[in-house]
């Protein structure tokens, strides 16, 4: 009964590591392509549909990893989204502040 309870706590561990991992490497992935493409244009909102497929590409990212999809509630899709827009937003803005193009 204890390995049973230890394993289920393992994969519930394992599950949130892989979903916040994917969800922040997403958003830093999109906050380059916006860099490369929008280069210092800050102001056009093709940066938000830049990061909102980011989001939408998480999904069959997390299936092929795993991860059970149909379970999420709606407060794991808005912890997904907000970790990918939170990493978006952070290293664009680190990247935009320092002036870098590709």
């Amino acid at each position: 009964m204890a390995t049973e309870q230890a394993s289920e706590r393992r994969a519930s561990h394992m599950r949130g590591v892989t979903v916040t991992a994917v969800s922040t490497l997403a958003g830093v992935a999109a906050a380059l392509v916006s860099a490369a493409v929008l280069g210092t244009a800050a102001t056009d909102t093709l940066a938000l549909a830049i990061v909102g497929g980011a989001v939408f590409a998480q999904l069959p990212l997390l299936r092929v990893l795993g991860i059970d999809v149909e379970d999420f509630s709606t407060k794991d899709h808005l912890y997904v989204l907000f970790m990918t827009f939170s990493l978006w937003f952070v290293t664009w803005t680190i990247l935009l502040t320092n002036g870098v193009t590709f």
